[in-house]
């Protein structure tokens, strides 16, 4: 670990030296580069000097304990080193954790995909929910989120609907929400009171570069343009606006009549597009080199029931990692941060007992 620490200890140095020299100075593209490097490891070498500086003063109490005569000065040196030895292997493990291999994905925005499951017309609500909460849950984090498409049901629910998250960080924070959501509640249209059980599937997948990220080859797609209206517009259209792109070699199908610009359309489905064939390859990535690892999978497999929220007990219980709260009002009004900060923490322990196994 230590050898690892100093190798970032040079580039950090050798990042400030380059951003220097003027013919880095000269060229904006970089300085864009080598600032962003320095960014990433900045964290790392201040948690390093901070190691380091504890690590001396335990030193020096060590060996200054050795020669003391008074009796208080003993006791405030072994007092001190007590503290130290106390706090060293906390240093250690946030070294470690800042060490463990970045997500390359995790500061983009998201696209996410809601789908009304199991359960009828209550499923489209759930579905409508779940919307509303991620919805509330960007603005909280002062992230703005943009709809690309969604079918609406005549119950006030969502059969479908796919939208976009941008924010710095997002993808970091969402990605373990994949999965089926499962809700448990007496539907509003359920006279004897009986609980209903009903799901609704979740698909987070980062933004990506079309061009750098996947390269999609213009004659596999079958492109067809339509009369955007019914359940799922927003307004109704007297020109054919609405795109539908199939991707031949996959069978993968997206759409969008959000906009009421055709080529807004098809940008934001050639978007949607490139995002899915990303996390498709993704996804075969993570099946065969960590397919031991609950969130790991958990962020790819579209059939693993994460989450059940049951309403008549205010509970939320994600079955990853046996976390609970008992929240359920303010978890769906977006208030998700002790969820999301306890599947981070878990997998953040997995990676770390992986590497030091």
């Amino acid at each position: 670990m230590f050898k690892k620490l100093d190798e970032v200890v040079q580039r950090h140095s050798d990042l400030l030296e380059l951003l220097g020299q003027p013919e880095v100075l000269a060229d904006p593209k970089k300085m864009m580069e080598y600032n962003k490097a320095l960014t990433n490891i900045s964290e790392i070498v201040e948690r390093y000097n901070e190691y380091k500086n504890a690590s001396e003063n335990y030193e020096y109490s060590r060996e200054a304990i050795k020669n003391e005569k008074d009796p208080d000065m003993r006791e405030m040196l072994q007092e001190e080193m007590k503290e130290l030895e106390e706090l060293m292997p906390e240093y250690e493990r946030n070294l470690k954790l800042l060490l463990l291999p970045k997500d390359e994905n995790d500061d983009k925005n998201v696209i996410v995909e809601i789908r009304g499951g199991a359960g009828g017309d209550e499923a489209a609500l759930f579905a409508g929910n779940l919307f509303r909460m991620y919805c509330r849950y960007a603005e909280r984090r002062k992230w703005k989120y943009e709809i690309m498409g969604q079918q609406e049901v005549g119950v006030g629910g969502m059969k479908e609907v796919v939208f976009m998250i941008m924010g710095q960080g997002a993808y970091s924070r969402l990605k373990f929400e994949s999965g089926v959501h499962r809700v448990q509640r007496v539907p509003e249209t359920e006279s004897s009171g009986r609980i209903h059980t009903s799901t609704a599937t979740v698909a987070v997948m980062p933004e990506v570069d079309e061009v750098k990220d996947v390269v999609i080859n213009p004659g596999d797609l079958k492109i067809d343009v339509y009369r955007s209206g019914g359940a799922g517009g927003q307004h109704v259209n007297t020109t054919d606006s609405a795109v539908r792109i199939t991707h031949l070699p996959t069978g993968v199908i997206v759409q969008c009549q959000d906009e009421r610009s055709q080529i807004k359309n098809r940008e934001k489905a050639m978007k949607h597009l490139a995002a899915k064939l990303y996390e498709a390859e993704a996804e075969k990535r993570r099946s065969s080199i960590a397919s031991d690892r609950k969130l790991q999978v958990g962020t790819g497999d579209r059939s693993e029931k994460i989450r059940t929220y049951n309403y008549p007990q205010g509970r939320i219980t994600d079955h990853r990692i046996k976390h609970t709260s008992h929240q359920m009002e303010a978890f769906m009004d977006g208030d998700i941060d002790e969820m999301i900060d306890a599947l981070i923490t878990f997998n953040q322990a997995e990676m770390l007992s992986s590497t030091e196994a």
